[in-house]
C-alpha cells in the first residue's frame, strides 16, 4: 500500500540536487529521485549548476560538455541552478524555494562544494514551514577528506546543516551506522533505501562496442579512477589470470577519468606484460558510449577499496550482467539479493582473481535487478507523513 501525500500535498516536495553541468552519478541519481515523486505529489527541482571554480574540479577539462540526453520534463519546475560563488543565483533560487511553498525539502548530500549554498536553503527552507529530509550518499568525499581546509570545513559547517534535518535517507545499515557516529541524530528518524536502476543507459539497445574479441572474457572496469576505487588491484589480478590461464583468453577494458592525480594504475597497465590485451579509454564518456561499453562487456569488476555505494554497480545490475564487487562499506547490502554479483575480500588481487574466475563462469547468463525509484518515493512520502506537518504552518 502506497503512503498518502504529505498533509497539504498541493505543495509537493523540492528536490536539491546536482545538474548536468558537472555531470556525475549523483545528476541522474537526482533526476531519477525527482521523477518518481513526481508520479505522486508536485515536484519542484533545485539543481547545482557550477559546484566550485571549474579550474579546482578534477574532471575540468568536460566540465559543460553534453554528455547525456536525459533532461527533465518541460512541465516540471526546474531550476537550472545555483553556482558555487552565488550571486544572482542563489537568489533565484531562494525566490524558487519561497514561491513553491514545499511540504519537504529534499537534499542529495554528496559534497562539501555545496554546503554554503544548502544551508541557506535548507534555512529558507525551514523559514517557510518546510520539512528538511538530507539523503546521504556520503558523509564526505574521500578526496575533499584528504584536503584539511575542506575537511575542517565540512566537519564545521556540516553539523550544522545536519543539525537543521528533520529526518535522513541513507542506502544500507552500514551508512546508518556511519550517519550515526558522525552525528548526533537524537529521535530524527532515518530510513534505509537501496538505490533504484539507472535504466536511462539502455544497455540492452545499445551496439556493443570492445576491443577484445569475441572469443575473450571481456571484464570491464567503470568509472573514475581515483584511490579508493582499486583500480591497481584489478590490473594486478589481471596479470595473475593472464599468466595462470592464457587459454582462457582474459580481455581487460577500463573505461574512466581519472582523478586526484591518481596514476598507479595507469603506470601499472603501461608495464603489464599482458599490455597487449588491455584496452585503455582514460575520460569521462557520454551515457551512450557507455551503454555501449557496458554492452561489450562479459562481466563487470569494482575493486573498492571502501565505497557507500556504486554508480557504475547499479548500471551493471540494470543491464543484468555478473558483477565482482570487494566487500566493503554498502556494497554488499547493494547487491544484496542480485545473483550475479560475486563478493571478494578488497586489497586482495588474488582473491580478486578468483572471483573474477567464478564470475567469468556466469558469462551469458543475464540477471534481474530489484531495484525500483518507486521504493525511493514512498520512502521521501512515508516520512514527511510521519513527521506531519511544520509547527510554523
Amino acid at each position: 500500500m502506497r503512503p498518502e501525500p504529505p498533509t497539504g500535498g498541493a505543495h509537493g516536495v523540492l528536490v536539491v540536487g546536482s545538474g548536468t553541468r558537472f555531470i556525475s552519478g549523483i545528476s541522474h541519481y537526482t533526476r531519477y529521485a525527482a521523477l518518481a515523486l513526481s508520479r505522486r505529489v508536485p515536484v519542484t527541482v533545485i539543481l547545482m549548476r557550477r559546484l566550485i571554480p571549474r579550474a579546482l574540479y578534477p574532471g575540468r577539462a568536460r566540465v559543460g560538455a553534453q554528455l547525456t540526453a536525459e533532461s527533465y520534463p518541460p512541465d516540471m519546475d526546474v531550476f537550472d541552478g545555483v553556482d558555487w560563488y552565488w550571486i544572482p543565483s542563489i537568489l533565484r533560487a531562494l525566490h524558487r524555494l519561497w514561491r513553491a511553498r514545499p511540504e519537504a525539502v529534499l537534499f542529495q548530500w554528496w559534497t562539501g562544494a555545496v554546503l554554503h549554498s544548502y544551508i541557506a536553503l535548507a534555512a529558507a527552507a525551514r523559514l517557510r514551514g518546510s520539512r528538511v529530509i538530507v539523503e546521504v550518499h556520503e558523509i564526505q568525499d574521500t578526496g575533499e577528506a584528504e584536503i584539511a581546509p575542506a575537511r575542517a570545513y565540512v566537519e564545521r559547517l556540516g553539523h550544522l546543516f545536519m543539525r537543521m534535518a528533520d529526518a535522513f535517507i541513507v542506502h544500507s545499515e552500514f551508512d546508518r551506522a556511519a550517519l550515526a557516529d558522525g552525528i548526533d541524530l537524537g529521535r530524527r528518524p532515518v530510513s534505509v533505501v537501496r538505490h533504484g536502476p539507472y535504466s536511462h543507459y539502455d544497455v540492452a539497445g545499445a551496439e556493443p562496442l570492445r576491443e577484445a574479441p569475441l572469443d575473450a572474457c571481456n571484464i570491464l572496469f567503470f568509472g573514475t579512477i581515483r584511490p579508493y576505487k582499486g583500480l591497481e588491484d584489478l590490473v594486478r589480478a589481471f596479470d595473475l589470470l593472464a599468466a595462470g590461464e592464457p587459454e582462457r583468453g582474459y580481455w581487460l577494458t577500463v573505461v574512466g577519468e581519472t582523478w586526484e592525480e591518481w596514476t598507479e594504475p595507469l603506470s601499472l597497465i603501461a608495464s603489464s606484460p599482458s599490455r597487449d590485451r588491455i584496452t585503455l579509454v582514460n575520460e569521462y564518456v557520454s551515457d551512450g558510449d557507455a551503454a555501449r561499453w557496458f554492452a561489450g562487456a562479459d562481466l563487470l569488476a569494482l575493486p573498492y577499496r571502501r565505497s557507500s555505494a556504486s554508480g557504475p554497480l547499479h548500471m551493471t545490475m540494470d543491464a543484468g550482467l555478473p558483477v565482482v564487487i570487494c566487500d566493503v562499506g554498502g556494497l554488499r547490502e547493494a547487491a544484496g539479493g542480485y545473483p550475479g554479483a560475486v563478493l571478494v575480500r578488497p586489497a586482495d588481487p588474488a582473491d580478486l582473481a578468483a572471483g573474477i574466475r567464478r564470475a567469468a563462469d556466469m558469462r551469458g547468463t543475464s540477471f534481474d535487478d530489484e531495484g525500483s525509484w518507486d521504493d525511493h518515493a514512498d520512502a521521501v512520502l512515508s516520512l514527511v507523513a510521519s513527521l506531519g506537518p511544520h509547527p510554523s504552518r
